[in-house]
């Protein structure tokens, strides 16, 4: 049965992947969408930069330039650090040899803030649901786990700390749904497999946890994939699988591979998944 469903979960992940890419979504409540966009513009930003901003701790999707918050009549307040996001400038050189002119890209970054780094900018902010508790069949699967990291929820953002092996959470009621929050956990819970007082992953693959480097895109992507194995486990797969495939497609992106990566790193995921649920 545990084969059948990891099949049958890798299956549509390819199904999906070949349709097309689906827009990655955070998801637990920030600000009026989950997706980071300029709160001048509007307009949503793409790429990488989806998961630069996501992944911080506010409870805003909403970013700006400083000019703009200037421009706003607010004020960033003293201490906060803005956050890089990326872009590519093409410039054109003259090869020396032929004289023929070629477009070069260059990686460019500016910096944007949250409007919660914010003073005199007003914005929406998210709301408890008090509707939106835990699914039983996955609460099981978390305490039961062999060795289990300590959960806390302190700060808006999903996180796995290697130094203090914790797992950070927004509360429950952020999210969109009870399946958002446990899919989410599962995929934090995965990164904690890997730490040297259990399956020592991290150490054996020289996983340094630098944001964009390789190794970090590797784990990334084999963790999601072995927490919607978690998910096809307790059933809930249904109500989060298009978010993990777009999750996915922007970490095969990375690695400028075929989705035939995902197929190598879904053999790989069996180990992770049945630490946790105790096989």
């Amino acid at each position: 049965m545990k084969k059948d469903v990891y099949q049958i979960i890798t299956d549509l992940f390819l199904e999906k992947l070949e349709q097309g890419v689906i827009p990655w979504e955070k998801p637990w409540k920030g600000g009026l969408s989950g997706i980071p966009k300029n709160m001048i513009s509007k307009k949503a930003y793409n790429g990488i930069n989806v998961m630069i901003l996501a992944m911080q701790p506010y409870d805003s999707n909403l970013w700006l330039t400083y000019k703009q918050v200037k421009a706003k009549g607010g004020q960033v307040r003293k201490g906060e650090k803005g956050t890089p996001i990326v872009y590519w400038n093409w410039v054109k050189i003259k090869d020396k040899d032929t004289g023929e002119e070629k477009d070069i890209p260059f990686l460019r970054y500016y910096t944007v803030f949250n409007v919660a780094q914010c003073d005199g900018i007003e914005y929406d902010k998210p709301f408890l649901d008090p509707s939106i508790v835990p699914i039983d069949e996955c609460q099981k699967v978390v305490e039961n786990m062999p060795n289990k990291t300590v959960v806390e929820h302190k700060e808006n953002v999903a996180y796995y700390r290697p130094d203090t092996d914790s797992v950070n959470m927004p509360e429950i009621g952020l999210f969109k749904n009870a399946e958002s929050y446990h899919s989410t956990l599962f995929h934090e819970l995965i990164h904690s497999t890997g730490h040297d007082s259990r399956l020592a992953r991290h150490k054996k693959d020289k996983c340094t946890h630098r944001f964009g480097s390789q190794d970090y895109s590797k784990e990334e992507l084999v963790a999601e994939i072995r927490a919607s194995f978690l998910c096809g486990i307790c059933q809930i797969e249904n109500k989060v699988i298009d978010n993990s495939v777009a999750y996915i497609q922007s970490w095969i992106k990375k690695f400028m591979e075929k989705p035939k990566m995902l197929v190598e790193a879904a053999g790989k995921a069996q180990k992770a998944v049945d630490y946790i649920t105790g096989k």
